[in-house]
């Protein structure tokens, strides 16, 4: 009796267990309707679940009844939720698609035309410690870009050409907003700097051409530097140098930063030790306060701001070519200022919206044997932006900007002032569209107004790239470009219109295991560029009559690996350009864009010495010069110019860098130019002198000493 009371009731559960359960089956395929292995089918909130067999095919069993969420999980693809109804024995679930889940780590990204140096991306080219820690530069931002493809390296100058393209064609921007007068002023073919600290920044975003449509009033290329989020740590930073010294100190939490930060060099103590080749009658000098804070919001958002004002100056003799004497006397003294804020926010929804103003200004006293000058240059630029992501394969980028323009020129003594006031608008939109892991389209407008010139215009740009493996990507990059003429053109002709540009690049970009390699090809039209009669100093008959063009190729070769300790990147770029601009009334090669140029950056680490040696080599095929005593126009180049510079950099403690370089070891005697005669002598000939460096070689020497709790800090962490 027990026993069948026993089988009984074991059937009587078997036949109530099987009808609480379910067999959920279904297939799992992906977006071009291949079966996906692998993928996990589960219940939410339960232990049922399993994994698709090789065609894509699962089938499970689950006790669970009424309205549940099925589940359907793949590395690399979006996961899906699908509401269920579990109340029968068997539920066949229609097919189901994954769709490719993108992020930067498996996307495709456009190379052509960009080159970055941030620690936040995989595709850069440099690391923000890369800039300070090259030979050449000095700790010079632009500096250690003029090693990178597309540059040329133009050394009575300082600046950033890019491409067959002048300095003033170049856009510099911190955190987005416009900076005015970004180098210091200079005088005599003495070059100048960039006036900020590579300390700040976290991050650069550098292009050679066809840039994002979110800048623009440049013809060949936008300099972007993105300033640190937040200080790491609270420390105080001495630093003293042969040419001057500084200090800075920094207050930091983690919802807030601030540093402060004061400079003061003067270069006559080092003149007085090391044969110059100017004959300086006050060597330069100046002195600077920075302060940079950043603060966190409760709601998410990201406040900073960024002040900075500079003085400075030098007095040189300019020796005149078939005039007997020292010259003509030039004294300068400059002022600057520069003051930005800008506050960013993510939101939840996809959103991120940023806003900005910045204000610089620029004061120049010159004078020029008896003629005193005075020249005020002030920029106001308000921006305001909106990243939306609808999704990870769509993005877009919309905003608007206005500038606020002001410059004038003032004959002193004689109270004789020239000057014009500008208003600029702008909207710009860009899109990307990720269409696969491997192909990726973005397209842009920027449209934009001129108040003075009374003109509008608009600038379609686009660019994409396939990823043909994981570790090489094509791209390709087009558009069009406007800039305005330069201040000292404009304030003669005021009714001068914009000049353009039209960019194509193919670009190859490898990277893999400490392995880069960049190869691109360009071409670059101009348009409408300003020509006038007359010499430079005092031109006439402005008007947008030039054109020209630049194409070649350049490459990029970076190897961090094959060499135990040892880092070091070769680059080779080709440029042909001609236009009829300034002066000149045929097509010419410009004095600032040599055909051929090369580099060579290579840095080793001695761990037993705790010490890194540097070395960096420049060459280019020299300078074209009109000679007056040979027919024709841009007739003449110079010798080759090279430039062979070193650096050691030890760290005897933690918290203590001493660094020292010498630039041009070799001393090469390098010559940019000829400064002609006006007037031809009794022999008829147009005497001539070079345009050279002021010394044969810059010497370095800098001691940076760091004061942290743990004094364990340097200022490589900063960087």
């Amino acid at each position: 009796m027990n026993s069948r009371i026993l089988l009984f009731t074991f059937f009587l559960l078997n036949q109530t267990l099987a009808f609480g359960q379910t067999v959920i089956s279904g297939k799992v395929f992906d977006e071009k309707g291949m079966p996906l292995p692998g993928a996990n089918v589960f219940i939410k909130g339960s232990f049922d679940g399993t994994s698709s067999d090789v065609l894509g095919a699962f089938e499970f069993q689950s006790t669970e009844t009424g309205d549940q969420l099925l589940v359907v999980r793949m590395m690399g693809y979006k996961s899906q939720d699908l509401p269920i109804h579990l109340s029968q024995s068997k539920l066949e679930i229609p097919d189901i698609n994954l769709v490719e889940e993108f992020n930067e780590m498996n996307t495709v990204t456009i190379s052509a035309g960009a080159m970055e140096a941030s620690d936040e991306k995989k595709s850069v080219i440099l690391r923000p410690l890369d800039i300070v820690t090259t030979p050449s530069a000095m700790g010079d931002i632009v500096g250690a870009f003029q090693t990178l493809p597309g540059t040329s390296t133009v050394g009575n100058d300082g600046r950033l050409f890019v491409r067959g393209g002048d300095a003033s064609e170049v856009g510099i921007y911190i955190d987005g907003m416009r900076v005015g007068n970004a180098y210091g002023t200079t005088a005599g073919n003495v070059p100048t700097r960039t006036r900020f600290n590579p300390n700040l920044f976290k991050g650069t975003f550098f292009s050679t051409g066809g840039y994002s449509a979110e800048y623009g009033q440049a013809l060949s290329s936008a300099l972007a530097l993105n300033t640190k989020d937040l200080a790491v740590r609270s420390q105080g930073d001495l630093s003293i140098m042969s040419v001057g010294g500084g200090y800075a100190h920094t207050l930091a939490n983690e919802k807030r930063s601030i540093s402060i930060s004061g400079n003061i060099f003067d270069l006559k103590p080092y003149q007085n030790l090391i044969k110059q080749d100017f004959d300086w009658e006050r060597a330069p000098y100046g002195l600077d306060l920075e302060v940079a804070a950043q603060h966190k919001l409760n709601n998410g958002g990201l406040i900073k701001v960024l002040a900075r004002t500079e003085t400075g100056g030098m007095k040189l003799w300019q020796p005149l070519p078939g005039i007997e004497g020292k010259g003509i006397l030039v004294d300068l003294t400059n002022n600057y200022s520069y003051a930005q804020t800008n506050w960013r926010k993510a939101y939840d929804n996809g959103w991120t919206l940023f806003g900005g103003y910045s204000f610089s200004h620029n004061k120049d006293f010159i004078s020029y044997d008896d003629l005193d000058i005075e020249r005020k240059n002030n920029l106001s630029h308000i921006k305001f932006s909106a990243i939306k992501d609808f999704s990870d394969r769509i993005s877009s980028k919309t905003g608007v900007e206005y500038f606020i323009h002001d410059y004038s020129e003032t004959l002193v003594e004689e109270d004789l002032d020239r000057s014009f006031g500008e208003r600029e608008a702008y909207l710009f939109t860009e899109w990307d569209w990720y269409l696969s892991k491997k192909f990726v389209l973005r397209g842009g407008l920027r449209a934009g107004h001129s108040q003075l010139s009374e003109e509008q215009w608009l600038d379609p740009r686009a660019s994409l790239a396939y990823k043909l493996s994981d570790s090489g990507t094509l791209s390709l990059a087009t558009g069009r470009f406007h800039q305005l003429p330069v201040d000292n053109f404009r304030v003669l002709n005021p009714e001068l219109k914009n000049s353009a540009s039209n960019h194509l690049i193919l670009n190859y970009l490898y990277q893999n295991e400490g392995i880069t390699f960049r190869a691109e090809t360009f071409y670059k039209s101009y348009d409408n560029l300003v020509t006038f009669e007359g010499l430079p100093q005092f031109p006439q008959n402005l008007r947008n009559e030039g054109k020209g063009f630049a194409k070649g190729f350049d490459v990029f070769f970076r190897d961090q690996k094959t060499f135990k300790n040892t880092d070091y990147w070769v680059t080779y770029s080709y440029v042909d350009s001609k236009r009829s601009y300034n002066q000149f009334e045929t097509q010419v090669q410009p004095d600032f864009a040599p055909k051929h140029n090369f580099s060579v950056v290579v840095k080793h680490f001695i761990v037993p010495l705790k010490s890194q040696l540097g070395a960096s080599y420049s060459f280019n095929d020299g300078y074209t010069f009109t000679d007056p005593n040979l027919p024709g126009e841009m007739n003449s180049k110079t010798t080759a110019y090279q430039n062979l510079s070193i650096s050691w950099s030890y760290l005897p403690k933690p918290n203590l860098i001493i660094h020292a370089a010498v630039t041009n070891v070799f001393g090469n005697e390098n010559i940019f130019g000829y400064a002609f005669a006006q007037n031809p002598n009794e022999q008829g000939k147009f005497e001539s002198l070079p345009i050279g460096q002021p010394a044969p070689r810059f010497l370095f020497l800098g001691i940076f000493l760091t004061l942290s709790k743990d004094k364990n800090a340097n200022q490589l962490n900063n960087l």
